[in-house]
């Protein structure tokens, strides 16, 4: 592990550890690449608005579904709902192989004029509507249908082929994710994830994937998957469309007004966004669950959430006018490839030769798929609270290194790939109601308030994991009479981040956006293009659906 790491628990800004900490560390987490299947899909394109958290409903145009999808993925997450407009436009799952049909509808306000949808990286064939500048189109109330053959694997951008530079500001985008059929490859992931599956099914844990690899290829298998699609809005455009519609729809002649405008003529340039999307929805909103009531126009989340080992596939697209650059605080993302042409080695075409990314970078209109990785080995600390003088058995657990030196032989133990170089190793010199003696790391006196709320809840991972790492705990109970319990012999002090010592613990990565301008809402902090990665113990288990 690399140098990333000495930042896992300490997040850039302590005021966002604070705020988030507080609303998610106790709380199951959803998210996934939740979408709409095909190989048909009868879509629409409509007006609507969608909430930002500074209370403002922004007027917008999304793709929708005009009839019931023919079914929802992943299907273990329910409560789903694809509406007649939604930003971004509904995620189209589909396989290789398939022929895809799209038939879309032209619901916007007549003053909108025409649209119509790209597929980029597909050979597409366009019938009915009208003949426009990159695509055929569906004038106001018309349809046009869409075909082509889901020729390869991956994810790729979908977007208005018409007057780009305000119809898809104003929402009209989505993503359509082509799943690998590779038997060979896909059989292949399925016997190395035994173990993972075994550990699943142990606690109970669903599988949300939407496959067992992203591509037709062996080097490709992941064990989660999450979709992220970044774009901006500038409300200025928003207000001048929804003005000037209104402007169009009720005019009347007089003669002070002789005619009246039926078209719209909206500026796009000076161009000064003010709100960031994760998924058409801005931090902490985008922490809300998949399908939340709250957000009828707005479904899909930016939540992810793993378990130590796993890896994690990333589905980015960037979708608006700017480039976005990305950092995944914890570890750099491994890129596998771009708008669905997978990254290869030129010397062995065995394996991907994709380029580890400290901050990815996401061009508009392109996407990328690459896999996130985290497992504690760097820490140079036992993160799972191991103490072979505890009396609780779970403290004495053992780690047998596997060829990589993870603990990898016991699916079903909490400490399931755990870095077996730090096993028992404590956390810090001069203990203060922790570990005894040589640790790496002096955490902060847990009776001084001023640090505890900078804190990122607890260094280890898991559930009682602090009161193991005391000394505290005794047949899954707490020892009172034990040597530094109570309230001021836990790491961190109990209660200052809405978790008790026996509560659950994870690691909180920061994911945000390098554009300071970009972690804002309408120039307030912390909001935006922002999000955090939890990392917890293999006990925890995710919960992906609603």
């Amino acid at each position: 592990m690399n140098a990333t790491n000495t930042k896992m628990m300490i997040s850039k800004s302590r005021l966002v550890v604070l705020l988030v900490l507080a609303l998610l560390l106790t709380a199951s987490a959803h998210a996934a690449a939740p979408g709409i299947t095909g190989p048909t899909f009868d879509l629409t394109a409509q007006a609507g608005s969608i909430s930002q958290p500074d209370g403002a409903a922004v007027y917008s145009w999304g793709y929708g579904c005009r009839v019931a999808p023919a079914g929802f993925a992943p299907a273990a997450i329910g409560g789903a709902f694809c509406n007649s407009m939604q930003v971004p436009g509904p995620t189209l799952i589909v396989h290789e192989g398939d022929a895809v049909t799209v038939h879309l509808l032209n619901g916007l306000p007549a003053a909108a004029g025409n649209t119509s949808i790209l597929f980029p990286g597909f050979s597409v064939t366009a019938t009915g509507g009208v003949t426009g500048l990159m695509t055929q189109e569906a004038a106001p109330g018309t349809t046009v249908t869409y075909t082509f053959t889901a020729t390869s694997p991956g994810t790729r951008a979908y977007y208005s082929g018409t007057q780009g530079d305000l119809q898809v500001e104003m929402g009209l985008y989505g993503a359509i994710i082509v799943l690998p059929t590779n038997a060979t490859v896909l059989g292949g992931c399925a016997t190395a994830q035994t173990n993972n599956l075994q550990a699943e099914s142990t606690w109970g844990e669903t599988d949300f994937r939407l496959a067992f690899a992203a591509y037709d290829h062996a080097s490709t298998c992941y064990d989660r998957e999450y979709l992220f699609q970044f774009s901006e809005m500038d409300p200025k455009i928003h207000n001048a469309a929804l003005a000037q519609v209104t402007d169009i729809t009720t005019c009347t002649t007089s003669a002070s007004r002789p005619t009246c405008p039926t078209t719209l003529a909206v500026p796009t340039e000076p161009y000064q966004p003010a709100y960031f999307l994760i998924n058409g929805r801005s931090m902490p909103d985008d922490m809300d669950p998949n399908y939340a009531t709250e957000y009828p126009h707005q479904p899909y989340n930016g939540n992810p959430h793993m378990h130590p080992g796993e890896l994690t596939l990333i589905r980015v697209i960037g979708q608006g006018r700017w480039q976005h650059p990305f950092h995944e605080h914890g570890n750099h993302v491994r890129i596998l490839a771009r708008d669905g042409n997978l990254i290869l080695s030129q010397t062995d075409a065995a394996k991907l030769g994709g380029r580890l990314e400290f901050t990815t970078d996401t061009t508009p209109g392109q996407a990328f798929d690459g896999i996130f990785y985290w497992t504690a080995k760097g820490l140079n600390w036992d993160a799972y609270g191991h103490n072979p003088s505890s009396n609780d058995s779970n403290a004495k657990l053992p780690c047998t290194p596997d060829a990589n030196g993870y603990n990898t032989g016991a699916p079903t133990a909490i400490n399931y790939y755990e870095w077996c170089q730090d096993h028992n190793k404590p956390v810090q010199v001069a203990p203060f109601g922790d570990v005894a003696g040589g640790g790496p790391a002096t955490l902060p006196d847990p009776n001084i308030f001023a640090n505890g709320p900078w804190y990122g809840g607890s260094p280890y991972l898991g559930p009682d994991a602090t009161l193991r790492a005391t000394g505290c705990m005794h047949a899954g109970a707490l020892q009172s009479n034990a040597p530094n319990c109570g309230q001021t012999g836990s790491t961190p002090p109990s209660g200052t981040i809405a978790n008790s010592p026996s509560g659950e613990a994870g690691f909180a990565f920061m994911w945000h956006s390098h554009n300071e301008r970009e972690i804002t809402t309408n120039n307030i902090f912390p909001g935006g293009m922002l999000m955090m990665m939890l990392v917890d113990s293999r006990e925890f288990v995710i919960d992906e659906s609603n």
